[in-house]
C-alpha cells in the first residue's frame, strides 16, 4: 500500500493505493471516510490498482473553511488526486461520489474510462426538489460530527448534470441496494440517458450496499473492468 497526500490550493487531500492493474479510484459519499471502501479494495486489489481517499473536510482530508465545499472545489479534488495515480481510470462513486463521477466525467471524459455507479443520483431538475434534498442535508448535518461548512458538498445548486447525461459515453455499471428506494428512481434516469451495460441489485441491501456486500460488489466490477479494453486488462 503506498500513502499519498496531495495539495489542492491550501487544502491537503489523503488517499492510498494498493495492488496493480487497471486503475480504479474510488470516491466516497458524504460523511464517509475512505475506510468504507476497505472490503472491495482488499478484494479487488488482487489484480487492480485501487485509490481509495477521503473527500475534504472528510477522515484524514484537511477542513477549508465554510463556502470552500462547491462542486468545482471537489472536482479539482478528484483532478489532484489523479494527478497523483495517473489517468485515465475507472472511477467508482457512491453517492456523492457517483453524483461527482459524472461532473468530473462530464468536465473531462478522455480521463474516464468507464464508470461504476453505486447507490447515486444525477441531482435535480426541478428548484423545489433541490430546496427539498438540501434541508434534508441541513438537518441530518446538524446529528453529525462533520467539518463546518462540509455540508455544502452535498448540497445542489443547479441541474448541470442531470441536464447533460446524454453527453457522458463512458460504459457504466449501476449498482443498488433492494432496500434503498430513495435511489432506485435513479437507475431510470441513468438507463435512460448513459451508456449502461449493467445493474447490480443486491438484496436486503440498502444504501450502504458496498459495505453490506462488499465482495458481491467488487466480484460485480471484476467483471465489469474486465469486459473493456483497458490497459492493463489481460
Amino acid at each position: 500500500m503506498t500513502s499519498f497526500e496531495v495539495l489542492n490550493g491550501e487544502v491537503n487531500i489523503v488517499g492510498e493505493t494498493v495492488g496493480v492493474g487497471p486503475q480504479i479510484v474510488c470516491i466516497t459519499g458524504w460523511a464517509n471516510s475512505r475506510d468504507v471502501w476497505s472490503g472491495l479494495s482488499e478484494n479487488l486489489c488482487k489484480d487492480h490498482q485501487v485509490t481509495t481517499w477521503d473527500l475534504r473536510g472528510h477522515g484524514e482530508s484537511g477542513a477549508p473553511p465554510s463556502g470552500s465545499y462547491g462542486r468545482e472545489e471537489a472536482l479539482k479534488d478528484i483532478s489532484a488526486v489523479l494527478d497523483e495515480v495517473g489517468r485515465p481510470c475507472v472511477l467508482v462513486g457512491h453517492s456523492l461520489g457517483g453524483y461527482l463521477s459524472l461532473a468530473y466525467t462530464l468536465e473531462k471524459p478522455d480521463e474516464v474510462s468507464a464508470l461504476v455507479l453505486v447507490a447515486a443520483g444525477p441531482g435535480f431538475r426541478k428548484v423545489e426538489a433541490r430546496e427539498e434534498w438540501n434541508e434534508s442535508v441541513r438537518q441530518s448535518a446538524m446529528k453529525l460530527d462533520l467539518a463546518e461548512g462540509a455540508e455544502e458538498l452535498s448540497m445542489h445548486v443547479d441541474s448541470h448534470v442531470i441536464d447533460h447525461l446524454d453527453e457522458i459515453k463512458a460504459p457504466t455499471f449501476l449498482v443498488l441496494g433492494e432496500r434503498d428506494k430513495r435511489f432506485a428512481a435513479s437507475a431510470a434516469v441513468f438507463e435512460r440517458y448513459l451508456n449502461v451495460k449493467g445493474t447490480l441489485v443486491v438484496p436486503d441491501a440498502g444504501h450502504m450496499v458496498h459495505v453490506k456486500a462488499c465482495n458481491e460488489v467488487a466480484e460485480t466490477v471484476r467483471s465489469f473492468v474486465s469486459s473493456l479494453d483497458l490497459e492493463g486488462n489481460d
